[in-house]
């Protein structure tokens, strides 16, 4: 049971046709809670992995926002809308059926390891202080950037072609940032008959998979992640006795201590199995990069 005091990370399995954050709010109401975050929003379309931060533990989605992330999508080729996805206007309509694997997989390879890529118009990009999607549906002409982005994984797991359209299912790991709706739309473009993205299912955000995850209806009996074991997850953990622990607590350095980090940064846990707090590496000494409030692992 969720109490008013608890501290921990929240996986939901985020269904289609709501928000992110009507996600939170709705975890507020059933959790009784008022400090609840996400690392990462989906579209109301796109349905998948959620990661919530509650009470305290807020503090480690800026450590999870981050991560590489894996999709299960559906890929539309021969039709291309105003927002690269379903839920925009179509655009432009060409006969794709002739298309083969051969010809897609070559497509998808120019679009896998480092790219650049444009985000989609409809998306939350500030410009110029305002929303990409606000001011796109004002009516204004915007131009976005390109972005250098990585796509480790994009593989082809189902391909259907009808009278004029090929449905491509597929897997898609990338960084953070990366528009699986943009790669949809220039797979489009790279084989002349345009694309969008019909579905998107996100699986994964570091190592936190959608698996076994409650849906955005069932959150009141729900099993909170201990901040403690959430921060080891996603930086790796290091022990630190009762002295270290006050000592990072009061901001001071541990000497010599840099060499027990197995990365450049880590959770360090205390004696009782308390999350004292974010540490790194400061020369050859530990130092803490952000604490945790006193008694926030309930």
């Amino acid at each position: 049971m969720v109490t008013t005091s608890a501290s921990g990370i929240l996986l939901v399995d985020k269904p289609t046709g709501i928000t992110s954050h009507d996600v939170v709010s709705r975890t507020r109401k059933a959790l009784n809670m008022r400090k609840v975050g996400h690392a990462g929003t989906l579209d109301p379309m796109a349905t998948g992995l959620l990661v919530l931060g509650v009470g305290p533990a807020t503090r480690l989605l800026t450590f999870i926002v981050g991560l590489d992330k894996t999709y299960e999508a559906t890929i539309r080729l021969g039709v291309s809308t105003d927002s690269d996805d379903a839920d925009g206007e179509v655009i432009q309509t060409t006969d794709a059926s002739a298309l083969g694997l051969e010809e897609i997989t070559a497509g998808i390879s120019e679009l896998t390891g480092d790219i650049s890529q444009v985000p989609s118009k409809v998306s939350a990009i500030k410009v110029n202080g305002r929303r990409a999607y606000d001011r796109v549906r004002a009516g204004e002409e915007i131009t976005l950037s390109p972005r250098p982005v990585t796509v480790s994984r994009f593989d082809v797991t189902s391909m259907r072609t009808g009278e004029t359209v090929v449905e491509v299912g597929v897997v898609v790991d990338c960084s953070s940032g990366t528009y699986v709706r943009a790669l949809a739309r220039d797979l489009g473009e790279r084989l002349g008959v345009g694309g969008h993205l019909t579905t998107l299912r996100r699986t994964r955000i570091g190592p936190f998979v959608v698996d076994g995850a409650p849906g955005a209806d069932d959150l009141v009996d729900v099993t909170l992640i201990d901040a403690p074991t959430a921060a080891a997850k996603v930086l790796g953990r290091v022990d630190v006795d009762a002295d270290e622990a006050r000592d990072l607590r009061d901001g001071k350095r541990i000497v010599g201590a840099a060499d027990r980090l197995t990365s450049t940064q880590a959770a360090a846990v205390d004696p009782d199995g308390a999350l004292i707090g974010i540490v790194e590496a400061r020369g050859k000494d530990m130092k803490s990069a952000m604490n945790m409030p006193t008694g926030s692992n309930a």
